[in-house]
């Protein structure tokens, strides 16, 4: 690839003394691989130059489904708050369900009734049936026609009562609302006692796990913001973590003061986040979207075997471990590393104390100053 003339490809004796100095620069034996480390990071984001630009945003669930009550009703219970954790199936309120028992209890009546009187039609019917079998001249056709038109009809009042009877039933159960999913509950619009409408909004939930960062980024930059973009996503909620997320969504229109609304999907451990948070949002603008190198603090480099070759330490958000991963560098640039190969884009780096770090080691993110 061409890299910019701003790099500076000197001698690999002068870069492996840089890196000598910073490794020898540090303590004077490393801690047990199984020693919670905590370390500085920096995300990596394509071009190998830009500029790192923070903006403010709020989080936001990216799937959001209203929950509302199928039967009208007066609330009797509200089980859940904002903010909730809540599994499939969980009852998050109810409504007051003495009218809805007595329409079962009625439609029980009815379909007993319908069934008693199905079972008078049949046997009525069996029996002139019988006696004409043995002597028509006792039973008319008018008669044996008549029993049959009252057990059809006896047949069609029963099944009648029943769907009357299951309607009632349903009506009791949907009483009750119940989580559809696992979630978390983001708005609550009822309190007990309130009378609710069939369709009402009374929750909304949404899908754990699935979480957004939104901020507004000005006119004069918005050119630079592409989709795939990625960004490190920082929350004071949620000190001394650093989230990873990629840009998602661009808006067309601009919104309050000519600002372009950007959403980045949250790509690490967004369980932990709940809607609402402040953000703070860092993307590193002014490169070109076809830029394959990286920029990285020379500082995070591990000397390697060949004169461009080297290794880093990549944090893995799941596991909170660092994986060491061998590189192909191409000189200095801006008193920084070139990566050419080996780093993609959202990779998060161990900037300090490297030389102290173990394949597979557990650690911490430390809080950005």
């Amino acid at each position: 690839m061409l890299l910019s003339p701003r790099i500076s490809r000197r001698g690999p004796l002068f870069i492996m003394a840089v890196l000598l100095l910073l490794v020898a620069c540090g303590e004077e034996s490393p801690p047990p691989s199984d020693t919670v480390r905590a370390i500085r990071t920096i995300i990596v984001a394509e071009p190998a130059s830009g500029k790192a630009r923070r903006f403010s945003g709020v989080t936001e669930a990216s799937s959001t489904t209203r929950l509302s009550f199928e039967v009208p009703g007066n609330v009797r219970e509200v089980n859940v708050a904002v903010g909730a954790a809540v599994t499939r199936g969980q009852i998050l309120a109810t409504l007051d369900d003495e009218t809805y028992r007595l329409n079962v209890e009625a439609a029980e009546a009815t379909a007993g009734r319908a069934e008693v009187e199905l079972a008078d039609a049949r046997r009525e019917s069996e029996r002139l049936q019988q006696i004409a079998g043995r002597d028509r001249g006792l039973v008319s056709r008018q008669m044996l026609d008549q029993a049959q038109a009252n057990f059809d009809a006896a047949g069609k009042n029963r099944s009648y009562a029943n769907t009357r009877l299951n309607l009632a039933r349903r009506d009791l159960d949907r009483t009750v609302l119940r989580a559809p999913f696992d979630g978390v509950v983001t708005a609550r619009r009822v309190d007990p006692f309130q009378e609710v409408d069939r369709g009402q909004r009374v929750f909304d939930l949404h899908v754990q796990g699935a979480m957004e960062a939104a901020i507004n980024v000005p006119e004069s930059e918005i050119d630079q913001v592409y989709l795939g973009l990625p960004g490190e996503i920082r929350l004071p909620a949620i000190p001394g973590r650093v989230f990873t997320g990629v840009v998602t969504e661009i808006s067309d229109a601009a919104g309050t003061a000519n600002a372009f609304p950007v959403k980045l999907t949250i790509e690490s451990d967004a369980q932990a986040i709940r809607p609402g948070l402040t953000a703070e949002v860092t993307l590193l603008l002014g490169g070109d979207q076809g830029e394959t190198a990286y920029l990285i603090p020379v500082s995070a480099l591990m000397p390697g075997g060949g004169d461009s070759e080297g290794s880093v330490f990549v944090f893995d958000a799941e596991t909170s471990t660092v994986k060491k991963r061998t590189i192909r560098h191409g000189g200095i640039r801006d008193n920084g590393i070139v990566v050419e190969e080996g780093l993609s884009a959202g990779d998060i780096v161990a900037v300090a104390g490297v030389s102290f770090l173990r394949d597979g080691q557990p650690v911490r993110q430390m809080e950005q100053p």
